[in-house]
């Protein structure tokens, strides 16, 4: 079976096309299209350093430059000192031994390293308001005057239902501040 391609004179390619190709194409109209696919819509790969505005470390390459997978982000750009940092508020479930504890955060990363624990168990995106919800949802379980819960059947069905299709409650976190970064543009 020849390719497909009609040339620029009319004529049919003449080069055989490879058993199991994708298209009806030979290995060289295979590479032209290769070539425009990665032109036109990038290629995802590793970013050469992770993204400034976000963390990522997944790019799209192409022929100009990277963009951030996540954000979008031009890598290389430099993120304009005076635009408003970026605030994505979480209620964060940790555990410690057989304790939960629910807090919240603009900033998890450096309020979760201050906190003795053994395990990020989720995110939840919210405020004081979800925070004091969830407070209030799990009072009966609450240790006396903290923040800190014995583990129970509801709190557990709630840790399920939030981390339900997610692997690492840090990946989703990066993905709701790549987010906002991208609703500003």
């Amino acid at each position: 079976m020849g390719c497909d391609i009609v040339e620029s004179d009319g004529s049919r390619c003449s080069r055989v096309i490879d058993d199991g190709g994708p298209l009806n194409l030979c290995a060289a109209h295979l590479a032209v299209a290769h070539d425009w696919v990665e032109r036109e819509v990038g290629a995802t790969d590793v970013l050469p350093s992770p993204c400034m505005a976000c963390g990522s470390r997944i790019g799209l390459r192409f022929p100009s430059g990277w963009l951030c997978a996540e954000c979008e982000w031009r890598v290389g750009d430099i993120p304009d000192p005076d635009t408003p940092l970026i605030r994505v508020d979480v209620v964060y479930y940790l555990r410690f031994r057989d304790r939960v504890k629910i807090g919240t955060t603009a900033n998890p990363r450096s309020r979760i390293a201050a906190i003795l624990h053994e395990e990020v168990l989720a995110f939840e995106r919210g405020d004081r308001r979800i925070e004091r919800r969830r407070h209030a949802e799990f009072s009966k379980h609450r240790i006396p005057r903290s923040e800190w819960f014995y583990a129970h059947d509801a709190l557990t069905t709630h840790l399920t239902e939030l981390r339900a299709g997610i692997d690492d409650p840090w990946a989703q976190y990066e993905r709701w501040l790549s987010r906002e970064i991208g609703l500003r543009g």
